[in-house]
């Protein structure tokens, strides 16, 4: 509606498209970095290696791209990283930070506190591969709704921290850190991303929180809850993406509460845990509406997953939009 009004009622032209983004970023980045070395963090998700790319038109194999498994990812993860980017980026390093992870989350219950550990060990993590590659600026995938949420803005309240945003610590070994997608949207990403030949599995992968399973498990993160969350994430996505409904959800993942239930398991009394599914359908992210999933999907996932993952007897569907929900329980 509001494009008829302005291109067909005012007759204003667009000057602005999205792959007019890739010379200006990648003269930023040559720019910033000069003869230096650059790292990037990289996810796998449509964010990061969009800038990851980028940063490789700009500066070839000067940047050393870095792949920090936490022990906080999806199932197969590392693997999908080693696949798809060994041909993409030169300098790929995949680095084995679980330890580090599990250990500063020890006891760590608060969602925000979570995010700034979990932003201070990635960090550290970073500037020890960055020091034994000489790097000395870090890229980061950063985009426009992550800087809302953390409250950038003069009048925009902090929602939440995101790690690749807020929750780096106050004094850092890098010169500077390097934002190319820092005012696009997610879709405009997307656009973004396809100019730049990325894999269309790349491209069409739902969002992923930096955080990672750490922020869909309420209260203390444990590699054992870890462990039972990424087993009923791999159902869900399973369940959904047969269904034929991926593309149109923006995003559908399990989050593990902090409490337990009765449940029955054969002719037996069990006290197990509860676990939530989100899916939510959007365009940006700013804002976003619960999925209006078919009565026979969520009954396959409600049996899979109880009959799958033995410690939860119960499984219920979060009902609620963005506002007054953000997508993420944490």
């Amino acid at each position: 509606m509001l494009a008829n009004f302005v291109f067909k009622v005012c007759g204003c032209r667009p000057n602005w498209r999205v792959e007019d983004i890739i010379p200006k970023a990648i003269e930023e980045i040559r720019e910033t970095v000069g003869n230096g070395r650059a790292v990037i963090a990289l996810s796998g998700g449509i964010d990061s290696s969009t800038a990851a790319i980028l940063a490789a038109k700009a500066i070839g194999n000067r940047l050393h791209a870095v792949f920090v498994d936490t022990g906080l990812m999806r199932e197969n993860e590392v693997e999908y990283v080693r696949r798809v980017f060994s041909a993409l980026l030169p300098n790929l390093h995949i680095v084995d930070a679980r330890e580090d992870f599990f250990r500063a989350l020890r006891g760590v219950r608060d969602p925000e506190e979570k995010r700034r550990v979990i932003g201070e060990t990635f960090i550290r993590v970073f500037e020890r591969v960055a020091r034994q590659v000489g790097a000395e600026y870090l890229v980061q995938g950063t985009i426009y709704p992550d800087r809302i949420e953390s409250g950038f803005r003069r009048f925009s309240d902090k929602i939440k921290t995101h790690h690749n945003v807020a929750g780096l610590p106050p004094k850092m070994e890098f010169k500077a850190i390097i934002e190319p997608l820092r005012d696009l949207y997610k879709d405009e990403v997307r656009q973004l991303a396809r100019r730049l030949g990325l894999p269309e599995e790349v491209i069409r992968r739902q969002p992923f929180p930096g955080p990672g399973l750490a922020v869909r498990i309420i209260g203390e993160v444990t590699p054992e809850k870890v462990e039972l969350i990424r087993r009923v994430d791999a159902i869900v996505r399973e369940e959904i993406e047969r269904s034929g409904l991926s593309d149109r959800l923006w995003q559908y993942f399990p989050v593990l509460l902090d409490t337990k239930s009765t449940g029955v398991k054969g002719d037996r009394r069990a006290y197990g845990y509860v676990v939530a599914i989100r899916a939510v359908e959007s365009m940006e992210a700013m804002t976003a509406s619960f999925a209006k999933l078919p009565w026979d999907l969520l009954e396959r996932l409600a049996t899979r997953i109880t009959n799958e993952v033995p410690e939860v007897v119960r499984v219920v569907y979060d009902i609620t939009h963005k506002p007054p929900a953000t997508i993420e329980w944490e």
